[in-house]
């Protein structure tokens, strides 16, 4: 899964490194992503389209059939990814009923529960999964997302997405390394004698009196508003909390008692700060804070 610009992390360069480690078959969401993607990769790995696209919309591009109109939009020309929905109740198709001939590469569904290992769906979906299946005897499938792999699904074409990028893919330490560090500099530190407030609405007060780094990342950046009092970086290996609100372009961290200066960088997100523990605190989940990575970020690939 690369879709959302690789999740936030660069589509192209991301997927190039996943070609390169023997991986052909990529997905994406939009038809534009996948006309991108395939200018990026070449001719030879198939990229799926999940939301599907009408002939002629994104050359080279495999569609996603998730409804009999888009079915019969496709019946006698090229392969596609037959959707079918086991119970997710989103995209797909409800059964094979109607279906006209296509010549179906694979046929897939979706797991809405994966996360969470003792959800009697999980169950459910493998059945229904199971039972449409053998209505398409020699179809190969594909079944696993990230957590229904760590679940052990087995699936002749598996869809890691989220956990590629160092996110947990179910509940309990993440087996998986976080693959990002995203830094930011220090533009001005500020000695703010206590009582002073800091940032829009006043919403800190110094307790003390206490040195303040600017950053330059705020929520026009994806780095969200919600973390505003709640969220921390990393300075010199020590947490410095955020404080006062986080604004459009930057953000403040109490850095008393560090040594610093203007340039400097603070990291917002890496191994000591991975995507889902900085989601948990701005109440939301690791998809949404790597996807909300924003354009101006300068992004190296190691």
């Amino acid at each position: 899964m690369v879709k959302a610009d690789g999740y936030g992390l660069g589509a192209a360069p991301v997927a190039r490194a996943l070609r390169a480690a023997g991986c052909s078959h990529f997905f994406v969401a939009h038809a534009a992503e996948g006309v991108a993607l395939r200018n990026a990769l070449g001719e030879a790995p198939m990229i799926a389209v999940l939301n599907g696209f009408p002939p002629g919309a994104a050359p080279g591009c495999t569609p996603v059939v998730n409804t009999l109109e888009m079915a019969q939009a496709w019946s006698g020309k090229a392969p596609v990814l037959l959707h079918v929905d086991t119970g997710m109740n989103r995209l797909g198709l409800p059964g094979l009923e109607g279906l006209p001939p296509l010549d179906i590469a694979y046929v897939m569904t979706h797991l809405a529960c994966a996360d969470d290992p003792a959800h009697p769906l999980n169950e459910t979906q493998r059945v229904r999964f199971a039972a449409l299946r053998a209505q398409l005897p020699g179809v190969p499938g594909s079944f696993a997302n990230s957590s229904g792999i760590f679940l052990g699904y087995d699936s002749e074409l598996a869809r890691p997405g989220a956990a590629l990028y160092g996110i947990a893919p179910a509940p309990g330490p993440n087996p998986l390394r976080c693959v990002l560090r995203l830094d930011a500099p220090i533009l001005q530190i500020r000695d703010v004698p206590a009582g002073d407030t800091v940032g829009y609405s006043a919403t800190w007060r110094a307790a003390r009196d206490s040195c303040i780094a600017v950053v330059a990342a705020g929520y026009a950046d994806g780095y969200l508003r919600a973390l505003s009092g709640h969220g921390f970086g990393i300075l010199a290996g020590r947490a410095v909390p955020v404080v006062g609100r986080v604004s459009m372009d930057l953000t403040a961290f109490d850095i008393t008692g560090i040594a610093a200066r203007a340039g400097d960088m603070i990291t917002l997100i890496g191994p000591d700060n991975p995507p889902d523990a900085v989601a948990e605190r701005a109440g939301t989940i690791g998809y949404e804070i790597l996807t909300s990575l924003g354009a101006r970020y300068r992004r190296e690939y190691v």
